[in-house]
Parts: C-alpha cells; sequence; structure tokens
C-alpha cells in the first residue's frame, strides 16, 4: 500500500518499508511515531483508493525512528558593495529519519 501523509507542514508519499527523512519529530533512535494524518491511501497498483476529506477517517500510518540527525549545512551571505558591510550565517536543519512499517 501506498499513502499521502503530512507532516512538518509538508506532504510525502510513502510505501511500506520505505525510509523517509522528515522534519524533526519527538523522540529517539528505535521509538515509534504514528501520523494520524493520511490523505490519501491507496493499493499500489492503484486498483482502489480513498481520499480523505481533508484525511481518512481511522487510517494510521505506523513507523519506527532510525535516526535524529542534522543536515549539511548551508551558508548565507549578505553582503553590500561600496560600504564594507558583509555577513555570514550558517544554518543546519534537524530532520529524523523514519522507516515506514505499516499502512492501515
Amino acid at each position: 500500500m501506498i499513502a499521502i501523509i503530512k507532516t512538518g507542514g509538508k506532504q510525502y508519499l510513502v510505501k511500506e518499508g520505505d525510509t523517509f527523512k522528515f522534519e524533526k519529530l519527538q523522540g529517539v533512535a528505535g521509538d515509534a511515531v504514528h501520523f494520524d494524518q493520511v490523505l490519501l491511501v491507496a493499493a499500489e497498483d492503484g486498483s482502489s483508493f480513498q481520499v480523505g476529506q481533508p484525511t481518512v477517517a481511522g487510517m494510521l500510518v505506523k513507523g519506527t525512528i532510525i535516526k535524529q540527525a542534522r543536515a549539511r549545512k548551508i551558508r548565507v551571505i549578505k553582503f553590500k558593495r561600496k560600504v564594507r558591510y558583509s555577513r555570514r550565517a550558517g544554518h543546519r536543519q534537524e530532520f529524523t529519519e523514519v522507516k515506514i512499517e505499516k499502512i492501515g
């Protein structure tokens, strides 16, 4: 089965057994997580599907946290010529890697 879930302000197309990087979730490696905002559930061949209004009632996607980590650093530079103004900043986004165990 496949499903479209909403977490962290984004929507993800997930499939059982796959791993995904989501915005940071609470918990440590090995903890179970549940996603209750399921927008769509379908069979992999597309023969049957349920579309939520806005979510599918009673549907739950279960997963396990694999790790908590931080993404690569991005550097932001502000620069104004002729006035000798420059600022540098860096940012590392935190994410949670989750393995999808069960849809349903």
